[in-house]
């Protein structure tokens, strides 16, 4: 089991600034494209291998701290072992709505979700995992701002996108004088031309708003600079839940880049309850 986890990864962050991600992994000749250095500095900081220039040592260090990486067509994108997944987004703007494509947003990540591959499944023994949101705004090929958004502040309960989901289906299914399969998808449409040789899959582009525009009844103050900003948003009892020293660490670092805030969230299951959470926001 790792010990990584999201306060250890902005402790990270703290402890070795970096004024720009892209440049910083381009001069490593780590990137191809200015995307991958989102996901690489997430790796990085959860596994506190930002300053490791030997790729062994690096590689281990992420055999370690992790025990899944993901791809671009099945969540999550990273699993710490014995530990949170984590989702990441890149964007080009925070006032951009996230595309999740297939995927409907999760408060959790479920181990029997059919969009997992048979390897994420079976990569350690598990059923059920935190999931952080990991969005990052990309503008003129630096890295601006971070969030990192635990899901269940985030999305609602799984059955309430299952239902809407199974009703679209069904729906589908109904239409008569076509022949439907059953998919992962919403359905598939068989035979569609006269020689039986074409067929319509139909898909969901699920999407959701930007943190900032989602949780902006926080009135959340954000400066505006060229470097970057990390904000991330736990539930308390997941705050209080983690290392006990990494807490100590973080609320006893005196800096006027870093701030610690209690708030309440509304529930995404039912917005009239609030429920008590930790923002986080740290300020290059």
């Amino acid at each position: 089991m790792s010990n990584a986890n999201i306060l250890k990864a902005v402790k990270t962050v703290i402890e070795n600034p970096i004024s720009d991600v892209v440049t910083y992994y381009r001069s490593r000749n780590r990137i191809n494209a200015v995307g991958d250095s989102l996901e690489l500095f997430i790796k990085d900081i959860f596994a506190n291998t930002l300053n490791v220039q030997s790729e062994e040592e690096r590689l281990t260090a992420y055999e370690d701290v992790y025990s899944y990486f993901g791809n671009a067509n099945n969540p999550p994108d990273l699993m710490i072992a014995g530990g949170d997944a984590i989702e990441v987004k890149k964007l080009g703007s925070e006032s951009s709505t996230i595309a999740l494509n297939s995927s409907y947003p999760s408060a959790k990540l479920f181990a029997n979700s059919p969009m997992l591959t048979s390897a994420c499944r079976s990569c350690e023994a598990w059923t059920e995992k935190d999931l952080i949101y990991a969005i990052g705004c990309v503008q003129q090929e630096k890295l601006r701002s971070l969030w990192l958004v635990y899901g269940d502040c985030y999305a609602a309960s799984r059955e309430v996108y299952e239902t809407v989901k199974q009703r679209i289906v069904r729906g589908i299914a109904g239409i008569q004088d076509f022949e439907f399969s059953i998919t992962k998808e919403l359905g598939r449409v068989n035979k569609i031309d006269p020689l039986g040789i074409t067929s319509l899959r139909i898909r969901g582009m699920w999407q959701i708003e930007h943190p900032r525009k989602a949780f902006q009844y926080l009135n959340i103050s954000l400066e505006p600079n060229d470097s970057l900003r990390v904000v991330v948003l736990l539930r308390e009892e997941k705050y209080l839940s983690l290392p006990l020293e990494d807490r100590r660490w973080l609320e006893a670092t005196t800096s006027n880049q870093l701030n610690i805030t209690d708030v309440k969230i509304k529930s995404p299951d039912n917005p009239v309850k609030r429920l008590p959470a930790k923002l986080i926001i740290y300020q290059t």
